[in-house]
């Protein structure tokens, strides 16, 4: 039997556990109802219940200001929609595919950009709608590439991983098969030995991306968690938001990458917050972002450096927005500390 504690699933658990304070049970109760709250016991451990900014709580607590809906905000706004011939599949890019073969996670994100549909057990693909999915990705050969996200793929049990990825490399067009998951940090438990042997005996090049948006989600047992990946031969990446509250200074983005290059993970992007709705308390504007993209390009060596991304809005795709440092009008290159140098 597993040895994790129960998750915190609603407003009396909050409060039980010190993560609100009765005055905000109200508005965290109103936020229940709209978005799902779901707290591991790994992610609430790390909670400072005496700082009211805490980092990690701002990215699991529910908030009032998730009550608080922009102009600009949408329902979908990466425009997943628009670009799905099927049920749990994206097919936004020619070579690479989304398949989504559920929708629940270990925790939820007040950020999420799915979290108007993240939660719902019910949403879990049928054994028909998988078959589906996987034969439209055989009948296409320019799709190289099949991403599996959701949700929290490594919610599924090693056994289901395992027969899924079997399925996946049947494919023989498929090179790679990449998995996003915010469990080794927030979830650690769940990567077990059996998974990470399921992951490197795939039959494909399986590699991981990482959800962590702040070095003090690198606990212990999130390293055990990433070591045990790492030593079974799969190549580790990392996704990051920037958010303001929780990483929006040049030193805790340091750190935070320096810590991922430390555990073996390679820092891969650093997303420009999505328009979901309920989240304009966690974005910046872009130019703040290049301004911390440029700090870091001067503290952090080239394999440590994440790619500034924004997924345009409506589903036009992802596009870097990070710093320029080239003046063609001008022949010069700017250097990190914003000194021009001629160059032609």
């Amino acid at each position: 039997m597993s040895s994790r504690r129960r998750t915190l699933r609603n407003t009396a658990d909050l409060l039980e556990s010190g993560l609100i304070r009765p005055f905000q049970a109200e508005d965290v109760a109103r936020v229940a109802q709209i978005y799902t709250v779901a707290l591991s016991t790994a992610v609430a451990d790390l909670i400072d219940r005496q700082d009211e900014a805490d980092p990690i709580a701002r990215q699991y607590v529910p908030s009032s200001a998730e009550l608080i809906d922009t102009a600009d905000e949408r329902q979908d706004p990466i425009g997943d929609a628009a670009y799905s011939p099927l049920k749990g599949l994206v097919h936004r890019y020619p070579d690479r595919v989304l398949l989504t073969p559920l929708l629940v996670c270990p925790v939820y994100c007040r950020f999420c950009f799915r979290r108007a549909r993240v939660g719902d057990a019910e949403a879990t693909m049928t054994e028909a709608e998988l078959e589906s999915a996987l034969a439209y990705v055989a009948a296409r050969p320019d799709i190289r590439e099949v991403i599996l996200t959701g949700g929290d793929p490594l919610m599924l049990s090693a056994s289901r991983l395992k027969a899924l990825l079997g399925r996946l490399a049947a494919i023989a067009h498929l090179d790679v098969i990449r998995i996003h998951s915010r469990v080794p940090v927030s979830d650690p438990e769940r990567v077990t030995a059996a998974l990470a042997q399921a992951l490197s005996r795939a039959g494909k090049a399986v590699w991981l991306a990482v959800h962590v948006n702040h070095p003090r989600e690198l606990s212990s047992l999130a390293g055990a968690a990433l070591a045990r990946l790492a030593d079974a031969g799969i190549p580790l990446l990392s996704q990051t938001v920037l958010l303001k509250g929780v990483n929006d200074r040049a030193e805790v983005l340091e750190e935070l990458m320096r810590g991922l290059i430390r555990h073996r993970v390679r820092p891969y992007y650093l997303h420009h917050p999505d328009l979901a709705p309920g989240t304009s308390h966690f974005r910046l504007s872009i130019a703040e972002g290049r301004t911390l993209m440029r700090a870091l390009r001067g503290r952090l060596s080239g394999i440590a450096q994440p790619t500034y991304v924004l997924d345009i809005p409506g589903g036009a795709g992802k596009v870097p927005v990070g710093p320029d440092y080239w003046d063609e009008e001008a022949g010069s290159v700017t250097d990190p500390a914003g000194r021009p140098h001629r160059y032609s």
